[in-house]
């Protein structure tokens, strides 16, 4: 089993999924240790996304790119800067390309 923090290397809570209302983000997100994400990716690192639906650009921290980059299946679902929500993977591209993310 995958070894986890939240993207800035504190432990996960039980809370992290709390829905920050200044930001309409989770409160942490989970990704892979620094030392699984060290044992080097099987897709390129890319650290941005456009929904489809609203056309806006998403950024995220090395962190959640490199995860993404490590095991593309990790997560189901991102967060739209756009909407201020999360949705699917499957209504996401990465930036400049026609790949779904997490794909």
């Amino acid at each position: 089993m995958n070894k986890t923090t939240l993207a800035d290397g504190s432990p996960v809570t039980p809370d992290h999924r709390e829905i920050d209302p200044t930001t309409d983000q989770q409160r942490g997100y989970v990704v892979l240790s620094a030392e699984e994400r060290a044992k080097g990716f099987v897709r390129p690192v890319r650290r941005s996304y456009v929904h489809l639906k609203c056309g806006a650009l998403t950024k995220m921290s090395l962190p959640l790119a490199e995860t993404y980059a490590r095991q593309p299946d990790f997560y189901s679902g991102t967060f739209c800067v756009g909407c201020g929500t999360h949705f699917p993977l499957t209504e996401f591209h990465w930036d400049g390309t026609n790949e779904v993310v997490g794909s």
